[in-house]
């Protein structure tokens, strides 16, 4: 059979393009355009309206980069066209194929009512169904002047403290225009049989019923006269727009849906505007189209448009009331689930779910991460304690190296939690409903024969202006529709429910969901993540000292407000282009500067709490705060005690000068505490790691550790995300050193003070051994000025270590080291918290950390027969998109060598190396609040309950992956112990824990995080 398919579809194309589409908008008369530039940032709607005027003029230029015009466009309906359908055409000089990374704008009335967004795809304001004529047309818009920055290009666009002050855009096209709803349908029509045929084989005879009906259809159509013709070429298209779909067509929940990024190629700020403008567009095409579902994730967008638009915060408040506008995700924002520490991780579901509870009485029962980078293997559980049943990303469908192998699956976490989990085949979280995408969606599924439903998030997204009136016509044409998959809008609840109805035996996946991409996000915006971590760690002791307090002292007041307040904004910053590193200057800017402020606030805090309970200076003068939950130099965690209580610190550190030897140059220190004896050569490196305890040394024969290396760092694409894996082809160790010389030496500690330069950069590192510890710290201060470099530092260990543990939320991750299959070989990058740990049988070693996440491990067989695993910390990155001045400045990084640790002991100095002891001045001795009688349970969290009802809540999780047993005792009168989920309501499997004189026995499975609320008695 001759396929002329390719002839009427290239004749519909140009028909669609060059006669049809341009014929939807008829006669049409220029609208009076005024103009006025709101100086520096964005104004309020009201001073928008109010401002004065100038003229302007299409064709004329407008908006400096990130720069704010608002434009007063005004007219008259023509008499003549009474009884027509009119709307204003209002294009900003829009770039058509780029919606969401472009100028936008938001239409107000002279009333300040918002009347919806313009955006490329969506550049139409309804002024009437039925014009009367004569009709007086005032509008405004606020339109924002955003650069483009989609192409990967360096550019100093990308903040307005650098970015030029030419315009960017020219306004295009302000007029009133006759609407032709007939061509319009007809485009529709059209669009969708002409897709449908594309994606039909030429073995079906559907497709050449469908071919036939579109050749008839532009057989009718005459070219000259569009409008008058319309309606006789949509006949033959009638009888195939009417076949219904085949029993086996596979099914789509369609909702519509706009994916925000809280910030990315734009800031925080741009993204209030974004989120109302989109808000204003889907209310808008609800009024219109009843049948409509729209999905929005992020309670903080939500509270952005209740604090800055509340005009448009009430019409959604009105079309969630009515189940129009479906919030769903549950989460504060859509984050990071790799770097995210554990209890910011819960704070995103108790924030999260809790607004959507108290704002709308919404109890949300997905998470919606459609966009992150990667998936941790607790993401499980903790959506299980969020009280949510169903998880959906679309993200894994970019990994490079292996397809995944499933659409609909119950994912398992670390604990042995499972979650029935869907990732849409059509993927894409911005789908445009075309025959294409859902064509797409049907072959790619791979649950055929035991599954039949996928899911279909349709709208544009990050400023676009989500779903349009075009994709809800495709979609009423799709609904059953031969050879088409069938589809009906409806939220995604009702997909998850048929899709575990039908599947309940769906299969497993267990583990974490990696992504095989943008693993250069563990390391890039090293001032962010660091950030990050610090907040995290500040926040725990801040609850802490303050529950502490707020307990033992009867007149401190428990900081609610300022800690909710503080945990939002931290919250916030751990979006999935924000804590990863993969936004403009302008963002990793301001967050630093966030930081340092929530920094300061924390100390407050803390400082304040502390203070309360130190009490009077006594003759010691000095009490010692440990905030790490395992015991430290004498101070249980979570307590304090005076300097004279606290314990020895142990044998004394003693130094030897170190000759030369075969293993390297001359000079250098042994440094001995009777726990470890560490030897550092000339060259400033450690040549020996000595457990004395085990009788072994650390390091591999001939190796040495703390060893900075430089990689090129070009990825092919995406450079503040993607590290490639052939960065590794090309390294340069740095072993030459300015100085190393002997800084401290007074027996209780001894530190080797080595400095390097290299490039434009340099890097002073101080090595210290502690009396009586078992880590050689690593306090790192890095003048970074390389670009396209990846800066490791390399710590080769004698073991042969199968596989590494690396922290991940409440427990740990297992990662073989060996590459037998591509989906191994493709985690040559990965994720670690404060610790990641390699051993063999008997003995092992770790690496801690206290703000880096980039790791890799790798191992090597050598001469000796020996085998040596390399534990690498990916310290800094220099990537020049979309931030050309990433990382560049000063940096202190600090990490540690912990030779002879098990799990457990890692554990617990990663506690210590992100939660300093602090001395207050005082005389007192504060017992904690609970204590655990078994290292193996970790008490992760003490706070006051968020009903402010004075109770004390406890998260503690097993930390070792086994089974473990112990007793928490409370240090203050406890009436009734409960578990609680994560928003701190009673599970439901149990009254209640038995309580007897303050100790309640625990026994906890693998990995398992309990939250328990203690009721002061």
């Amino acid at each position: 059979m001759h396929d002329d398919r390719s002839i009427v579809e290239h004749r519909l194309r140009r028909v669609l393009n060059e006669r049809v589409r341009p014929a939807v908008y008829g006669d049409a008369v220029p609208l009076t355009v005024e103009r006025w530039e709101a100086p520096g940032e964005p104004v309020p709607v009201a001073e928008g309206l109010a401002a004065p005027y100038g003229p302007a003029a299409v064709g004329e230029s407008w908006g400096p980069a990130w720069g704010t015009t608002w434009f007063r466009v005004s007219g008259m309906v023509p008499s003549a066209w009474a009884g027509r359908t009119v709307e204003a055409v209002l294009d900003l000089g829009f770039e058509k194929q780029m919606p969401g990374f472009q100028c936008e704008g938001l239409v107000y009335r002279a009333n300040g009512e918002a009347v919806k967004g313009l955006n490329p795809r969506n550049d139409w304001v309804r002024i009437a169904d039925t014009a009367a004529g004569g009709e007086e047309v005032e509008l405004y818009v606020e339109a924002a002047s955003n650069p483009i920055l989609i192409d990967q290009t360096p550019t100093p666009q990308g903040d307005r403290l650098t970015s030029a002050d030419e315009p960017l855009y020219r306004l295009n096209r302000m007029e009133l225009a006759l609407f032709h709803a007939e061509v319009w349908e007809l485009v529709q029509d059209l669009e969708v049989l002409g897709g449908l045929m594309a994606e039909l084989p030429l073995e079906d005879a559907r497709r050449w019923e469908v071919l036939r009906a579109v050749e008839d259809a532009l057989d009718a159509l005459d070219l000259a006269d569009v409008p008058g013709t319309a309606a006789a070429a949509r006949v033959p298209l009638a009888a195939a727009l009417a076949a219904p779909a085949r029993a086996s067509a596979h099914r789509v929940s369609a909702i519509g849906h706009a994916h925000i990024d809280s910030a990315w190629l734009w800031p925080l700020r741009e993204t209030v505007r974004k989120v109302a403008r989109t808000s204003a567009n889907m209310v808008a095409l609800m009024d219109d189209h009843p049948d409509f579902r729209f999905a929005m994730s992020q309670a903080q967008q939500l509270v952005w448009i209740k604090e800055h638009r509340p005009e448009v915060y009430a019409r959604v408040r009105e079309k969630i009331a009515s189940g129009e506008f479906v919030p769903v995700g549950g989460m504060w924002v859509e984050s990071d689930t790799n770097m995210v520490g554990g209890e910011a991780m819960a704070r995103q579901f108790l924030y999260g779910k809790k607004f959507f509870l108290d704002e709308f009485g919404i109890e949300t029962n997905e998470i919606w991460l459609p966009d992150t980078f990667g998936y941790t293997a607790a993401l499980p559980q903790l959506v299980k304690l969020s009280g949510t049943e169903f998880f959906l990303t679309q993200k894994i469908s970019w990994s490079q190296t292996n397809p995944f192998p499933h659409h609909t699956f119950w994912w398992e976490g670390i604990d042995g939690t499972r979650v029935f989990t869907h990732f849409p085949p059509v993927d894409t979280y911005t789908a445009e409903m075309t025959g294409k995408e859902l064509a797409h969606a049907a072959r790619t599924y791979r649950e055929k024969g035991r599954a039949s439903r996928s899911l279909v998030p349709f709208g544009h997204g990050d400023g676009g202006g989500g779903a349009t009136r075009e994709m809800l016509a495709r979609a009423r044409r799709l609904r059953d529709l031969d050879g088409s998959p069938r589809v009906e809008i409806e939220e995604p609840q009702a997909f998850f429910r048929k899709a575990l109805e039908e599947y309940p035996d769906a299969p497993v996946w267990a583990g974490e969901l990696y992504l095989e991409l943008h693993r250069g996000t563990y390391t890039s915006q090293a001032k962010t993540k660091q950030g990050n971590r610090h907040s995290e760690s500040l926040l725990r002791e801040a609850e802490l000292w303050a529950a502490t307090a707020a307990v033992r002292c009867p007149d401190y007041v428990y900081p609610y407000e300022e800690l909710e307040r503080v945990w939002k904004v931290v919250l916030l910053h751990q979006f999935h282009d924000i804590l990863p590193g993969s936004s403009i200057a302008w963002v990793h800017r301001e967050a630093r500067e966030t930081y340092a402020r929530l920094r300061e606030e924390l100390l407050e805090i803390v400082g304040g709490a502390q203070r309360a309970l130190a009490g009077a200076p006594g003759d010691e003068g000095v009490v010692v705060f440990n905030a790490a939950p395992h015991t430290r130099g004498g101070v249980p965690g979570g307590g304090a005690a005076p300097r004279a209580q606290a314990g020895g610190a142990g044998a004394p550190v003693t130094v030897t000068a170190r000759a030369g030897d075969a293993a390297g140059p001359d000079g250098g220190w042994e440094l001995d505490n009777g726990e470890l004896r560490i030897a550092v050569d000339g060259r400033g490196l450690v040549v020996s790691a000595y457990d004395l305890r085990a009788r072994r040394e650390a390091l591999a024969p001939g190796s040495a550790a703390n060893l900075l290396q430089i990689h090129p760092d070009f990825p092919n694409m995406w450079d503040a995300w993607d590290i490639d894996e052939f960065y590794r082809h090309n390294v340069t160790d740095l072993t030459d050193a300015d100085e190393v010389t002997l800084t401290a030496d007074d027996g209780a500690a001894a530190t080797v003070r080595v400095k390097r330069s290299f490039g434009d950069s340099s890097v002073v590192q101080h090595l210290t051994l502690r009396a009586g510890s078992r880590v050689l710290d690593i306090d790192t201060e890095v003048d970074w000025y390389e670009t396209e470099k990846l800066l490791k530092a390399a710590f080769p260990i004698d073991v042969k270590a199968d596989r590494s543990a690396a922290e991940t939320q409440f427990g740990h991750v297992h990662r073989d080291t060996h590459t037998n299959t591509s989906w191994e070989a493709a985690k040559f990058e990965i994720c670690a918290h404060r610790w990641i740990h390699v051993q063999e049988p008997g003995w092992g070693a770790a690496v801690v950390n206290d703000s880096t996440y980039g790791h890799d491990v790798t191992r090597d067989i050598r001469d000796d027969g020996g085998q040596t695993t390399t534990v690498r910390l990916s310290l800094l990155r220099a990537p020049r998109y979309p931030d050309p001045q990433t990382d560049q400045g000063g940096h202190r990084l600090r990490y540690a060598l912990a030779p002879g640790a098990t799990v457990n002991d890692a554990v617990r100095e990663g506690h210590f190396i992100n939660l300093p002891e602090r001395s207050v001045a005082g005389s007192a001795t504060v017992e904690p609040l609970v204590t655990v009688d078994t290292d193996t349970i970790v008490v992760e969290t003490v706070k006051l309950a968020e009903d402010r009802g004075g109770d004390v809540v406890v998260r503690l999780y097993e930390s070792s992956g086994g089974r473990s047993a112990g007793t928490l005792t409370a240090g203050f009168p406890v009436g009734a112990v409960t578990a609680t989920d994560l928003l701190e309501r009673p599970l439901d499997d149990g009254d209640g824990l038995a309580v007897a004189d303050g100790a309640v026995e625990l026994a906890l499975r693998p990995f398992e995080i309990l939250t328990l609320r203690l009721a002061r008695d």
